[in-house]
């Protein structure tokens, strides 16, 4: 049985970082593209950044320079550092895996197969 399982969140101020991991079992993951996406209240879960197994990232242009993505294939896991926190970076936070054949640059949420059940990150300001 796929599991993803992300830890990390939690209450900061504005500024502050965090550091989410996201580790996947049940199967080799390795040549996958893993990311992340938020999903805040009355808000549509968005994407945040993603990750190919050649260690290629992207990210969302309101993240880009502030979250960097990365993961250890040998741990099946993919970290999310978050520095200069602002408050609409609150939400949830999911990681999740997709075996697409795609450009991480032009994948949705509908082309990963496997999600994990979130992480709150509240930013206060």
């Amino acid at each position: 049985q796929v599991q993803l399982v992300e830890s990390g969140g939690g209450l900061v101020q504005a500024g502050d970082s965090l550091r989410l991991s996201c580790v996947a079992s049940g199967r080799t993951f390795n040549s996958d593209a893993m990311g992340w996406f938020r999903q805040a209240p009355a808000k549509e879960r968005e994407f945040v950044a993603a990750i190919r197994w050649s260690g290629s990232t992207y990210y969302a242009g309101s993240v880009k320079e502030r979250f960097t993505i990365s993961r250890d294939n040998a741990k099946n896991t993919v970290y999310l550092q978050m520095n200069s926190l602002k408050p609409e970076d609150t939400a949830v936070y999911y990681c999740a895996t997709s075996s697409a054949r795609k450009s991480i640059t032009t994948m949705g949420a509908r082309d990963y197969q496997y999600w994990g059940q979130g992480t709150q990150v509240t930013v206060s300001s």
